[in-house]
């Protein structure tokens, strides 16, 4: 059975901004984030992100800019011996209603479908409430970390230290691969 992790982008791979991150020039990685994109690769798994970018619905920037932001991620990925198998995001405006901004679980439904993943054994990384509702609408298992938005979701979610949380995506890769180690 193939191992899987989903990831959110902003707050968790890279540092985030109120303003939207809109060129390369503003996308900036979280130290470790992409080493532990790595080690999850090393480790047996296919990584996926699934991310929110409402600021094309926003008009702050087009498909074409985000594509250009991704290829800075994916090179500075690939610089560390990690890479992601495929990015899906969701365009919309909040107010489009659509299915797949999270919290609602299209993109990984997306994901499911393409690649036929058992999103039940799947874990879901991510820094806000509508990441972790969104794993638990697409019986994912939800990872906080405490990037990002991570601190404050937690402090206005208490009920939240149920679930792993980590001080950063490092910090989850460490305990998750280690722990797939010791079940074999």
């Amino acid at each position: 059975m193939t191992k899987v992790i989903i990831i959110d982008r902003d707050g968790v791979i890279n540092f985030d901004t109120k303003g939207y991150i809109k060129s390369p020039d503003e996308w900036s990685a979280i130290p470790g984030s992409l080493e532990a994109i790595a080690q999850f690769n090393r480790s047996g798994y296919q990584v996926f992100i699934a991310t929110n970018q409402s600021g094309i619905g926003r008009g702050f920037y087009d498909v074409a800019a985000l594509d250009t932001i991704h290829e800075k991620l994916m090179n500075e990925l690939a610089a560390v011996g990690g890479h992601v198998e495929e990015i899906f995001f969701c365009p919309h405006h909040p107010n489009d209603d659509c299915g797949c901004r999270k919290p609602k679980p299209g993109l990984f439904h997306s994901i499911q479908k393409k690649y036929q993943v058992d999103l039940t054994e799947t874990f879901f990384i991510g820094d806000s409430w509508s990441d972790v509702q969104a794993a638990v609408h697409a019986n994912c298992q939800p990872v906080l970390v405490l990037t990002g938005n991570g601190q404050r979701t937690l402090a206005e979610h208490p009920e939240l230290k149920h679930i792993l949380n980590f001080a950063n995506l490092a910090a989850a890769a460490d305990y998750i691969c280690h722990q797939r180690q010791e079940k074999k």
